[in-house]
């Protein structure tokens, strides 16, 4: 048994000598797989705050305008007459045009405003421009009764060279296709420009910009009865800019010699027709009832009838002031005046009562009436 176990571990220990003696004496170690190729990480950008979106600045405020309401259609809401407030409060486009501001002067009828509320309403917007150095212009609304007379009032009386715009309706808010917040927004956008300085008081419906002097309401109803008979417009409102094509060339405004600041009443001045037939009693009656002037509305150009010319006389002799104007709607009574009237040039008549109740409060010279028939 013993010599067999030995046999057995002596075949072992030959086998392992005789592998030994086999093997390279310089053996390649095994190979090991590469480990596997890692992408290149770039560098994460440097980290930076988010930042805050830029502010928008708020729009510079548009330029300082002040409605002065008096009245009118445009106000007369049915149940009760709409406020200088609620006027602005119904135009929500207006903040684009402008910075508005408004007071409430009046709240009546054009034709119920007196002629003292008149020198008022002048005297109030001269003080504005007076003490405003910043306000761009002025809005004022009126009826449009006598919307054209109230309006040459203030061009020969405000004695500034910056906006006024004079502005109505022919619809009354309660009425469908009332139209007086169109024109208000329009009034404003005129007083705003910068290209509406020196051109006197306008008068702004319907899209566009009549001059206070020769403007008329030419319909009763129509919506579009302001026009200027001869001369066209000052100008037109459109949706991107207002546009000018003309300026008036009579004396106005910032070049007025006329100052109302102390004036508390002005002249009586009557107007008169001329008809065929007509009486000249009727001017003798006017002189007796206290006229300081006389404007009589002449046939053609300059033509009267009747014993007319015996009342121009009277009035004459008892240093009454005459003057001459057409009926017909346009054209010019020409020659400054025949005898002792004055020509009322081109004026409509009850525009010439205008300009002589302004005049006759500073001088009665007829030479001097003539002159500023002549200039305004």
């Amino acid at each position: 048994m013993r010599s067999a176990l030995a046999a057995i571990v002596c075949l072992t220990l030959s086998a392992s000598l005789s592998c030994a003696a086999n093997a390279s004496p310089n053996p390649q170690p095994v190979p090991t797989q590469a480990p596997a190729t890692q992408p290149v990480r770039q560098p994460a950008p440097p980290q930076t705050l988010p930042q805050a979106p830029a502010s928008t600045p708020a729009p510079s405020p548009g330029p300082r305008v002040r409605l002065v309401a008096t009245g009118g259609t445009i106000s007369n809401r049915a149940g009760g007459r709409l406020t200088a407030e609620e006027l602005i409060k119904a135009i929500p486009d207006l903040p684009r045009y402008a910075t508005p501001e408004f007071e409430q002067f009046a709240n009546t009828s054009s034709s119920a405003m007196t002629m003292e509320q008149w020198l008022n309403l002048a005297q109030r917007i001269n003080e504005l421009f007076r003490t405003n150095a910043a306000l761009a212009g002025v809005v004022v609304t009126s009826g449009t009764d006598t919307l054209e007379e109230l309006a040459y009032f203030l061009n020969l009386t405000v004695r500034d060279a910056r906006p006024v715009a004079v502005v109505g309706s022919m619809r009354n808010p309660s009425t469908l296709g009332y139209e007086g917040a169109a024109n208000l927004l329009e009034g404003f956008r005129v007083a705003a420009d910068p290209a509406s300085r020196g051109r006197g008081v306008m008068v702004v419906l319907n899209d566009e910009i009549n001059a206070a002097r020769e403007v008329t309401k030419t319909d009763a109803l129509r919506l579009h009865t302001f026009q200027t008979r001869g001369y066209g417009l000052l100008g037109v409102i459109d949706r991107d800019r207002v546009v000018y094509y003309r300026r008036v060339e009579r004396r106005h405004t910032a070049d007025s010699e006329f100052d109302v600041a102390a004036m508390t009443a002005l002249p009586r001045v009557d107007v008169l027709l001329t008809y065929q037939g007509a009486n000249g009693d009727l001017i003798q009656a006017a002189v007796d009832a206290g006229a300081q002037g006389i404007v009589i509305a002449t046939a053609g150009a300059g033509a009267m009838s009747g014993t007319q010319g015996e009342g121009v006389r009277y009035a004459t002799s008892k240093g009454v002031p005459v003057v001459m104007t057409t009926r017909t709607g346009s054209g010019r009574i020409a020659g400054g005046g025949r005898g002792s009237t004055i020509a009322g040039e081109d004026l409509a008549p009850i525009k010439a009562r205008i300009l002589l109740m302004v005049a006759l409060a500073q001088t009665k010279d007829l030479s001097e009436l003539r002159r500023i028939f002549s200039e305004y």
